[in-house]
């Protein structure tokens, strides 16, 4: 049998559509009802559907009211606030598309983006690094808008483009992926296939306001269906995080393995009582880590995979647990394959994963870029670019990316990305990146380079935090008389790792 898995199509998405009408459609049925508990030491903020609806839609009202049209793109330089997710769903409320960004890039890296993107507008917080643009709208005029009369949902296809998203492609320049309306439809594939999330719910999601495992799982995701989100409030110390999930009775965990990581940093027990379940995304979950939350907590991790261009489509969930070292299954409604040079492989022999290009939540296309996107289509298939094996029940095991993406913290960085700031730096000759593991399960990026001389790291340091959002930059840094290359003299950067080891 080939490594091939549908069971059928999802419900098509409805027309005509809005995303953001889409997240808050049982906001009138449950107007007092808390929608967000922003959590902190002296207790919670908390927003009810009632307020969430019409902050986002004064929201849309401002937008329009200050020349803005729909179709047009608004790039966000919002900090991890409430803030974030509310100009972000008033955007699509007015048929704006938005472009959520981390607030750890720099300027320069923002002005690559207002170059490729040309935006209508920026939203500015102004503590939040941004190139120049003639058209900033601030944090204090956003934050007024919400006061403002309801808009009116802009409704209309849902394939027309409804937001934007950055990701680093292998090519080492980050992409533009352009969205659809209909993308948030495809997530209610994750309700039952990931999550096991109801109504009833209390999500907590440790990730910040401005990150797109935050926006959805974290957000958008439970208020579809009615849920609570909760969120602690910036700068929330990881330690404290279990603390948080016991006094605000929370139900389902989210985040990144780092953060359970953290969690469990010195314990072996935690007391959880309300906690059913807890939810894994953005790097690989090893199994010992696994194994520690569920010695811990009597509860069990969920872990999904999926990227920028398509959100989470393999997963594992409460309906149907992971078998021994396997990823999880497609959730049903997608339709995903294992493929070779020719085609879907047999089962249980290794290939490419890849998504049909019918998937309600696949791209639509890299903005500028369609070549890039119609380059990494096998017929129908999207390669993914990482490497798995299918069980004759639809399981798929990971065997590890076909490329050589990094992931820091959950994020996926592209080793040319960092090669091609750190070349520009005097003194260094050549250079390569790679993740390295400093303890068991934990990796940072580590620059390896050569020069006349080893360099003094302080300046070294300035200039990369200059120049690379945070988790792009390297925290190590490793002078060699050499770099490994092939027989062609091509850098192997699968073989940096090993140089740290031996210079460690």
């Amino acid at each position: 049998m080939l490594s091939v898995f549908d069971q059928g199509p999802p419900p098509p998405c409805p027309a005509p559509f809005n995303l953001a009408a889409h997240v808050m459609r049982r906001a009138r049925a449950s107007r007092d009802k808390v929608a967000l508990s922003v959590l902190g030491p002296e207790g919670a903020q908390d927003w009810s559907y009632a307020e969430l609806e019409y902050a986002i839609l004064g929201t849309a009202t401002g937008l329009l009211r200050a020349g803005l049209a729909p179709g047009q793109i608004v790039l966000m330089r919002l900090g991890n606030t409430v803030d974030f997710p509310i100009a972000y769903l008033g955007a699509i409320a007015a048929g704006l598309v938005p472009v959520p960004t981390s607030s750890q890039l720099t300027a320069p890296e923002t002005a690559k983006m207002i170059a490729e993107l040309s935006p209508a507008a920026i939203l500015r917080d102004p503590e939040v690094a941004c190139a120049d643009h003639p058209r900033q709208i601030g944090l204090a005029e956003l934050q007024a808008m919400r006061n403002l009369p309801a808009a009116e949902y802009a409704m209309g296809d849902p394939e027309r483009l409804a937001y934007v998203v950055y990701t680093s492609g292998t090519s080492g320049k980050p992409r533009a992926v352009a969205h659809a309306h209909r993308a948030i439809w495809a997530r209610q594939m994750m309700v039952d296939g990931w999550y096991g999330l109801t109504d009833k719910d209390r999500l907590c999601h440790a990730g910040a306001f401005n990150w797109t495992y935050t926006l959805g799982t974290g957000l958008m995701d439970p208020w579809t269906i009615g849920a609570t989100a909760l969120i602690p409030e910036p700068g929330t110390d990881p330690a404290r995080l279990a603390e948080l999930l016991r006094a605000h009775c929370a139900t389902i965990f989210a985040a990144a393995p780092g953060v359970y990581r953290k969690v469990l940093q010195g314990r072996d027990r935690l007391d959880l009582p309300e906690l059913r379940h807890g939810l894994c995304a953005g790097e690989k979950l090893s199994r010992a880590l696994h194994e520690n939350w569920t010695d811990a907590t009597g509860t069990e991790l969920f872990e999904a995979y999926g990227m920028s261009e398509c959100s989470t489509f393999i997963s594992s969930s409460p309906a149907h647990p992971a078998r021994g070292e396997a990823l999880g299954r497609p959730q049903p409604g997608r339709r995903v394959a294992i493929l070779g040079a020719d085609g879907p492989v047999q089962q249980g022999q290794e290939g490419t994963i890849a998504v049909h290009r019918s998937d309600p939540g696949l791209m639509l296309t890299y903005l500028n870029a369609p070549e890039e996107a119609e380059a990494r289509m096998q017929g129908d298939w999207f390669l993914t670019g990482d490497q798995g094996a299918m069980a004759v029940d639809g399981e798929i095991t990971f065997l590890g990316r076909a490329d050589d993406m990094m992931n820091a913290g959950g994020f996926r960085v592209s080793p040319l990305e960092v090669e091609e700031v750190l070349a520009k730096y005097p003194g260094i000759t050549q250079v390569g990146a790679a993740a390295v593991e400093v303890k068991p399960d934990t990796f940072v990026i580590a620059a390896f380079y050569t020069g006349p001389r080893k360099l003094d790291e302080v300046p070294l340091r300035a200039y990369v935090e200059a120049n690379l959002a945070r988790y792009k930059q390297p925290r190590a840094f490793v002078h060699l008389p050499e770099l490994p290359a092939g027989g062609n003299g091509k850098l192997l950067r699968r073989a940096l790792p090993a140089y740290f080891e031996a210079t460690a």
